[in-house]
């Protein structure tokens, strides 16, 4: 067997053994997961997949199809945001499927901030944010 022929027998494993890692990790390897494809194939609910260079999540079970691209369809996917508490990350702006929560902290602006509510879909600065004042 060639190196090329094992490379291709274990991507799935590959694949399927990612699905379980913590999110911390994931955002670590997202060349560990699949790539969405629409080609009517079945994701599961929670199913991790890349789409140019970003992970997301599935967040209902669907068929995917050409025009539901994990960028274009929040009803359907979120994208990874927070990976780990201790690593503080630059604010991306959420959709209303991935928003941040309240305790989450995120760089922007030259500054961190804290998020002050569940469900964070605005800019730090602008509503429901505080900034962390160093001690």
């Amino acid at each position: 067997m060639t190196y090329t022929e094992a490379a291709r027998r274990l991507r799935p494993l590959i694949e399927e053994a990612a699905q379980s890692l913590e999110a911390a990790a994931a955002l670590e390897g997202v060349e560990l997961y699949p790539k969405w494809v629409g080609d009517g194939r079945l994701y599961p609910r929670g199913f991790r997949v890349r789409h140019d260079g970003v992970l997301y999540s599935v967040l209902q079970e669907h068929s995917t199809q050409a025009d539901w691209t994990p960028d274009a369809a929040p009803s359907l996917f979120a994208r990874v945001l927070i990976p780990d508490p201790e690593d503080v990350p630059e604010w991306v702006q959420p959709d209303s499927t991935n928003p941040y929560k309240k305790g989450d902290k995120v760089k922007h602006g030259g500054k961190t901030w804290v998020s002050d509510i569940d469900g964070n879909v605005w800019e730090p600065g602008v509503y429901g944010w505080t900034e962390e004042v160093a001690e």
